[in-house]
């Protein structure tokens, strides 16, 4: 594999006061390419430098220390995901966790967009799985097929806002991302009525009808499939005991801090005017859609804000703001970026000046244009995080020049950046890029 070094520069992003990050220098080493539409990256957890690569067509390749990316996959799902669409398209096989105990029982997780199960809602579009399987006995390199066990079903009215991050926590519970089902201002065809009635509709806000807009946790080592951890925030209340957080538009990506306090952190895409990244806690309810950011949301007018909107929900919890959030929208119509992409905490040894600050970006900064972005945010325990961009310069231009599509991270703590320059999974522009020192 040909080792590729782009030079890059931070850029201030703001003007308040900031962790002065004076100039870092880094560089992109190219890890893997010919992929189609790489997602998330994950190491297994068995110490052999594995890193399993999802792409989004249903595929999940193996990159190994020795021999780089291996040709055959370690599971091919594409029978089994919906057909997907050529641009724009937010299904497919979206997550992968290996068990914290894989070395030895080989048991991991997987998130995909299955065709309509039989019984759900007429009319409606997917059923997303979350299965285990198996790796094989005599392979580490390739999984058991036919160990597959759907653990959980979610029906999705729309095509879109899946969700789809995949993770155990600290507890070594399994947390799952769950968008709000789709369409648009969550009051869409399929999106269930909640308290507020000003914004009609509102899976965000509901959590006794459906699992949508929120983030799940469960323990996959007890119970038929799944149990409930006992300290979930719905046990014994009014509300699915599956749910650990809601108010959430479409948490693509989400990722624990590897030290510290683990901090559970989530990029949440938004409407039309506002993007967010989320710290997620316990029970915490994070506004959608009463709010957009800290902003009031109006579902009927969604590019002019509502002057009030109600700061806690009909249980008394309160509407727990962003950590981090910018206009949506090119940066040539005076936006910061489209759709957020949740990142990483950085704990690695390439970038020492950066340890313990977020790494995060946006799927592109121009419409039309593959020109995904960089930031990196200095990580408060109060208020808004402050943020700089950081500037991809190669050949006497500046930006990512691709579409980023998420982001990875191995045992190191190290970050990696997966793109594609295709508005949608198709071709085989995607690569996957490792941050490293410009030296």
């Amino acid at each position: 594999m040909k080792k590729i070094i782009f030079s890059l520069s931070l850029t201030l992003f703001v003007s308040l006061p900031f962790k002065l990050f004076s100039q870092v220098e880094a560089g992109l080493e190219l890890i893997a390419e010919d992929l189609v539409s790489p997602v998330t990256m994950v190491e297994s957890p068995d110490e052999s430098g594995r890193l399993f690569i999802v792409d989004q067509v249903g595929v999940i390749r193996v990159h190994t220390p020795e021999r780089g990316l291996l040709e055959e996959p370690f599971l091919d799902l594409r029978d089994h995901i919906i057909p997907l669409k050529d641009a724009h398209e937010e299904r497919g096989l979206l997550g992968l966790a290996f068990h914290p105990d894989y070395a030895y029982n080989g048991r991991f997780y997987v998130l995909y967009s299955a065709p309509l199960a039989p019984g759900a809602p007429d009319h409606w579009d997917h059923t997303t799985h979350i299965s285990e399987f198996e790796v094989s006995e005599d392979n580490p390199v390739m999984a058991d097929i036919r160990s597959e066990d759907v653990i959980m079903e979610i029906n999705q009215p729309q095509y879109n806002h899946n969700g789809g991050t995949l993770a155990f926590g600290p507890d070594n519970f399994l947390y799952i991302s769950v968008g709000d089902g789709g369409g648009a201002n969550d009051i869409d065809f399929g999106h269930v009525p909640d308290w507020y009635e000003k914004n009609a509709g509102g899976n965000g806000q509901d959590v006794e009808q459906n699992l949508l807009g929120s983030i799940l946790r469960i323990d996959v080592d007890k119970g038929y499939r799944y149990s409930i951890p006992e300290d979930n925030p719905f046990v014994g209340k009014e509300g699915m005991d599956e749910i650990y957080a809601y108010g959430l538009r479409n948490p693509y990506r989400f990722s624990f801090d590897p030290e510290g306090d683990h901090t559970l952190i989530a990029g949440d895409a938004g409407q039309v005017l506002w993007e967010e990244v989320d710290v997620i806690t316990k029970g915490g309810n994070y506004g959608w859609n009463v709010k957009e950011g800290t902003h009031c949301f109006n579902a009927y007018d969604n590019d002019k804000t509502r002057e009030e909107c109600p700061q806690e929900d009909k249980m008394g919890n309160p509407l727990i703001d962003p950590v981090l959030e910018f206009k949506q929208g090119g940066v040539d119509h005076g936006g910061k970026g489209l759709v957020v992409i949740g990142g990483n905490v950085y704990r690695g040894d390439n970038l020492k000046e950066l340890d313990g600050d977020y790494i995060f970006g946006t799927w592109a900064q121009h419409h039309g244009t593959p020109s995904g972005a960089v930031f990196v945010a200095d990580m408060k325990d109060q208020g808004m995080w402050d943020f700089q961009e950081l500037q991809v310069k190669r050949n006497n231009s500046t930006g990512l020049s691709h579409y980023l599509l998420g982001f990875g991270q191995n045992a190191a703590g190290e970050i990696f950046l997966l793109t594609s320059d295709e508005n949608g999974p198709v071709g085989n522009t995607g690569k996957v890029y490792k941050l490293v020192s410009a030296q």
